[in-house]
C-alpha cells in the first residue's frame, strides 16, 4: 500500500490543553520526509483552517497554508453551498459567527426569522438558548450541528462538555434530530478532507484519539486508521468499541512504525 495523504486530528493528537504533546513535532516531520500530504483536522469549531495553521505554527508545528480544516470550516462551506440565501440562526460562539460572517452568510439574531438553526459549542449556553431554539424551529427549519463531540479536553486539562452536549440538549427541546452534523465523522467532512488532500481513501491515513469520530470516519471510507493513546481513548476502550483501529500507537511520534508496516 502506498500512503499519499494523512488526516491528523489536533486536540489529543498534536496538542492537549494548549501544550504540544511529546513526539508530535517529530511525527509531523516523519510524515513530511515520507512525502505525504497533510491535513490537520479539528472538530473544534472555533477556528477556521487558516486560524489553525497560524495556531500550529505558533506551537512550532510545521503547518502550511491550506493544510488545516475544522468542523467550523466544514459547516461554513456546507451553509454557503446549500443555504446561501437562507437566514441562519446560530446557537454557538462568536468565533463561529465570525466565520459565517466572513463567508457572507445571512445571519439573523431573531429566532422567528430562521430558515436554518445551527447548534454548536458555546460556554455561555443557557436556558434562553433553548427557548430561542424552540422559537426558531418549525417543520420547515433545517437543523444542523457543527460536530458530535460530547466532551473535549479544556485548557486546564479537565474534560468539559462539547458541541454534542449542546446539540443533544436542543434536540431534546425541539423533539427532532438534526438534519446533519457536519464535523467528523460525517460524509461531508470526509469528502472535504479528501478533496483537500487530493488522495483516494485507500491511500490515506487517519490519525486521531477518538474512535467514534476520527477513526469512524476513516473506517467508513476504507482509509487506514491509527489510534493514538495520547488523548481521550485508552487501550482498555478498544475491545468494547464498534470501531477497530488498524494500528494503535502511544502518540504521533510513533507514526514511523506505522509507515513501515503498511
Amino acid at each position: 500500500m502506498t500512503v499519499r495523504g494523512a488526516i491528523i486530528d489536533l486536540d489529543g493528537t498534536v496538542y492537549r490543553g494548549g501544550e504540544v504533546l511529546p513526539g508530535a513535532r517529530s511525527g509531523v516531520e516523519i510524515l513530511r520526509e515520507a512525502g505525504i500530504e497533510l491535513l490537520f483536522f479539528s472538530n473544534n469549531p472555533l477556528r477556521d483552517g487558516a486560524e489553525y495553521v497560524s495556531y500550529l505554527q505558533g506551537m512550532g508545528i510545521d503547518a502550511r497554508p491550506g493544510e488545516a480544516c475544522s468542523s467550523g470550516a466544514v459547516t461554513t462551506a456546507y451553509l454557503a453551498d446549500r443555504h446561501a440565501e437562507d437566514s441562519v440562526f446560530l446557537i454557538g460562539a462568536e468565533e463561529l459567527r465570525e466565520q459565517f460572517e466572513r463567508a457572507g452568510l445571512g445571519l439573523t439574531r431573531e429566532p422567528a426569522d430562521a430558515d436554518v438553526l445551527v447548534a454548536s459549542w458555546t460556554d455561555s449556553f443557557e436556558f434562553g438558548d433553548m427557548q430561542d431554539a424552540l422559537e426558531a424551529f418549525n417543520g420547515a427549519t433545517t437543523f444542523l450541528g457543527t460536530d458530535p463531540d460530547r466532551t473535549f479536553p479544556g485548557e486546564d486539562g479537565r474534560i468539559v462538555p462539547g458541541s454534542g452536549a449542546i446539540i443533544g440538549s436542543i434536540e431534546a427541546v425541539v423533539g427532532e434530530s438534526p438534519d446533519a452534523i457536519l464535523g467528523k465523522p460525517s460524509n461531508v467532512a470526509r469528502q472535504i478532507a479528501l478533496d483537500r488532500l487530493g488522495t483516494a481513501p485507500e491511500e490515506t491515513l487517519v490519525v486521531g484519539d477518538r474512535l467514534d469520530t476520527d477513526l469512524l470516519m476513516g473506517e467508513r471510507a476504507g482509509m487506514t486508521t491509527v489510534l493514538v493513546l495520547s488523548g481521550v481513548t485508552d487501550r482498555e476502550a478498544i475491545p468494547d468499541s464498534d470501531v477497530a483501529p488498524d494500528h494503535v500507537v502511544d502518540g504521533l511520534g510513533d507514526i514511523g512504525g506505522v509507515l513501515e508496516s503498511v
